[in-house]
């Protein structure tokens, strides 16, 4: 019987104590934050440099001007211009202007206010979609309503070691929460899978039905409604990135938040030239082939 009363105030302490504590956090010297996400489409290649900002302040990052930014390979080079304060854009002309060839490492070179950054990426091998489709499900739970999902099929090549992010675009815009990040290690969710050359697992398929602004219910497909997926092939670095970004925003809230790993920084790989600076650098440069894939519901 003492054992049973225990039980029953922990449970209590756990949910009826509330206590509201103000942090006074220092501010530390804003850091660069380097966003060069660039890819092999025949399209604007946008780069953006931005200052860090203190926690608890909400609003724009601060853009940073004037920087000199391009990106290399063994015989190409790629100037970007600034356009908006902090957006600095390339533009293809031709398709012999444009990012190329499997294989081929690039650098990106970023100086700014007397410092020098600069990060390596390898252009990686992508397959293609080979085609969207839509399932009509009825209501499994609250979570899952009757309606129409969404489907992607595409094969992963034979040979281990590709890693890929897929992104969906519902009528045009980026399904962008914390939950829809999709990534895959070859056909399955990381390297420990041993899934090699075989088509996409369903869980990774599946992933392209949008969530509501709650994030906590599927929002279905409607007759009408289009569903283009792409795939990006990215680095072992950026897959390992994208996995810790994983980690740091798909976060339940609440009670399950006791069980979370604690919120930390992800990696980089960006370099500053200078060592001796006490300047930060973070962010990420990753160059990637996409293939892409659409179709629109029609009842």
């Amino acid at each position: 019987m003492k054992k049973f009363s225990l039980y029953i105030v922990f449970i209590s302490f756990l949910f009826a104590c509330e206590e509201t504590i103000d942090v006074d956090l220092k501010d530390a010297p804003p850091a660069y934050v380097v966003d060069a996400w660039i890819n092999d489409k025949m399209e604007t290649q946008v780069i953006r440099l931005t200052l860090t900002q203190p926690y608890f302040d909400a609003g724009e990052y601060e853009s940073v001007t004037g920087a000199n930014i391009t990106v290399t390979s063994e015989n190409k080079t790629f100037e970007f211009i600034e356009t908006d304060p902090g957006y600095y854009e390339w533009n293809p002309v031709t398709s012999a202007d444009r990012i190329e060839t499997i294989g081929s490492r690039y650098q990106l070179n970023v100086n700014v206010d007397g410092e020098q950054f600069f990060a390596e990426s390898e252009l990686r091998r992508v397959p293609p979609v080979d085609s969207i489709k839509y399932t009509y499900k009825e209501e499994r739970n609250q979570f899952q309503p009757e309606g129409y999902y969404g489907e992607f099929l595409a094969t992963d090549p034979v040979g281990s070691g590709d890693t890929y992010w897929i992104k969906a675009y519902k009528n045009g815009e980026l399904l962008n929460n914390p939950f829809d990040l999709n990534i895959a290690y070859d056909a399955g969710f990381n390297e420990g899978g041993n899934i090699d050359g075989v088509v996409f697992i369903q869980p990774i398929q599946d992933a392209v039905t949008p969530l509501n602004e709650d994030l906590d219910e599927i929002v279905p497909y409607v007759p009408g409604d289009s569903l283009h997926v792409e795939i990006h092939s990215v680095t072992h670095e950026a897959f390992a990135f994208l996995q810790q970004v994983q980690i740091q925003t798909q976060r339940d809230g609440g009670f399950d938040e006791i069980f979370a790993e604690p919120l930390e920084n992800v990696s980089s790989n960006i370099i500053k030239q200078n060592t001796t600076s006490n300047v930060q650098v973070i962010g990420f440069f990753n160059v990637s082939a996409v293939s892409g894939r659409g179709r629109k519901l029609v009842e």
